[in-house]
């Protein structure tokens, strides 16, 4: 543990480096070409062979021990989101309304810096650790873990598990948060356009006003959490965006909307569907309207796997002290690691990335940027946790 320790602190300012090139230069899902060449590159620097374009612009490298054993895989997320950053930091994002806004840059930085270290030790390795950089995390309908499932990324070799870790502003930098069972939410999206018919503003009584009544029916959702679903059951349903009208003097003949659904009961997630489609339904028609409604399943909850959540949290135990393990609520946040725990062992949790003292701004915010401290600690937990299940032969 000491040598890794060495390592770790020895290629802690690369990490860095790389974590601020990634923040400097974000690109959307579905448009990593930039970081996927990038991260190919350094993977090459370190002597091993990336295979590119896995599943779009996902990049997957095999660090091979010297002894037989498992296969142990390491995933990173590599997207950015669409917002303009404010942080005013030197190296703030270089593309125009694309930001590193939910830590991304620094799960790739610090998945590079854990395959270096690995890499480093691989004579001493049982087994091999496969390392996925993922693409389009953050599009729920054309997801990158699920693409590269499909372009073989568990096979060959055939992955036995999985670990995958996210950035949480909530703790302190380091600090390793994760439960068994679900770590995530089902996380939908739903499309809903109400039609009324347009008229002058001075004349409401010709028109249908299709803002007034996509108004009422943003308020009547709402009622499905508090009143039609049981308070021990955890669930959101949230309106993300609104638009309607052409100009202030006209009486809107179109109002759309567009949200989200999370909850963590398969059988409310089966029935959210319908209820909202009633109540779409009952609100449009009694006045005058019409509708059209799509709902759109996208990832499933993160099931975690109990003997490796056991690893993750005995790991954690052995760096931060067991008086600082906190079980936390479980986050209603979606996650597309999901479909990699459907399909062999996993463990997904959360390493602190806020510094005492500094202002707490939450993720997908235009000032969020992790402590860079963080990148060190992220890094740990996964060569630690990646030693500790090859070991277990």
């Amino acid at each position: 543990m000491d040598r890794i320790e060495a390592l770790l602190k020895e290629y802690e300012p690369t990490m860095l480096e790389h974590w601020k090139w990634l923040h400097a230069h974000p690109e959307l899902s579905g448009q990593e070409a930039g970081t996927a060449a990038y991260v190919a590159a350094r993977l090459r620097e370190m002597g091993l062979e990336p295979r590119e374009q896995v599943g779009g612009h996902g990049v997957v490298a095999l660090i091979e021990g010297a002894k037989p054993g498992r296969c142990l895989a390491l995933r990173a997320d590599m997207d950015a989101l669409p917002i303009q950053e404010k942080s005013g930091l030197p190296f703030a994002s270089q593309n125009p309304g694309v930001m590193h806004a939910c830590g991304h840059d620094a799960h790739t930085a610090m998945l590079l810096g854990a395959a270096w270290v690995l890499n480093e030790m691989k004579n001493e390795l049982c087994g091999s650790v496969k390392l996925i950089f993922q693409p389009s995390e953050e599009t729920s309908d054309n997801s990158g873990a699920k693409r590269m499932i499909e372009d073989g990324v568990l096979e060959q070799p055939k992955v036995d598990a999985i670990i995958g870790q996210h950035v949480n502003p909530k703790r302190a930098t380091g600090v390793v948060t994760t439960l068994e069972g679900a770590v995530s939410a089902a996380s939908d999206r739903f499309f809903i356009t109400i039609k009324g018919k347009a008229s002058h503003a001075a004349k409401p009584n010709n028109g249908v006003d299709a803002i007034v009544i996509g108004a009422q029916v943003i308020s009547a959702l709402q009622t499905i959490v508090s009143r039609s679903i049981s308070p021990v059951d955890s669930c959101v349903i949230t309106i993300g965006t609104v638009s309607g009208g052409t100009r202030y003097n006209v009486i809107a003949d179109t109002f759309r909307m567009e949200g989200t659904c999370r909850n963590l009961n398969p059988a409310v997630r089966e029935a959210l569907p319908e209820r909202m489609e009633h109540i779409i339904r009952g609100i449009t028609e009694g006045m005058g309207a019409e509708y059209e409604f799509r709902y759109v399943k996208g990832y499933d909850p993160i099931l975690n796997d109990r003997s490796m959540y056991r690893l993750v949290y005995d790991t954690a135990v052995s760096l931060q002290g067991e008086e600082n393990m906190v079980v936390p609520q479980q986050p209603m946040g979606g996650e597309d690691f999901s479909y990699f725990a459907a399909q062999v062992p996993a463990v997904f949790y959360r390493i602190g990335c806020h510094k005492e003292g500094t202002p707490e701004y939450p993720q997908h915010n235009e000032r969020f940027v992790p402590d860079p401290d963080t990148l060190y600690y992220g890094a740990r937990v996964m060569v630690k946790s990646a030693i500790r299940y090859l070991e277990q032969r």
